[in-house]
């Protein structure tokens, strides 16, 4: 079930489908290793929307807006 970055439950694990937001952003995005199937790991969430995820070894802290522009699937647990 494809759903949005900032749905994600904490301590999950789940692959980026999709990046949905401005070209410019979606550039440094890629720079930073979130693109199409990149696994992400939701780390923390405040009730605004934004999200500290671990991509690639690097915690990120994403604001509601970009959260809301990246739709990622849940990876079955082990």
């Amino acid at each position: 079930m494809v759903m949005k970055l900032c749905e994600c439950e904490i301590g999950r694990s789940y692959l980026v489908e999709d990046v949905l937001v401005d070209e410019v952003i979606t550039r440094r995005l890629e720079a930073l290793g979130v693109n199409e199937g990149t696994p992400v790991l939701i780390l923390n969430k405040k009730g605004s929307g934004s999200v500290i995820v671990k991509v690639r070894g690097t915690r990120l802290a994403m604001g509601r807006k970009l959260s809301e522009g990246i739709c990622v699937e849940e990876v079955a647990q082990l």
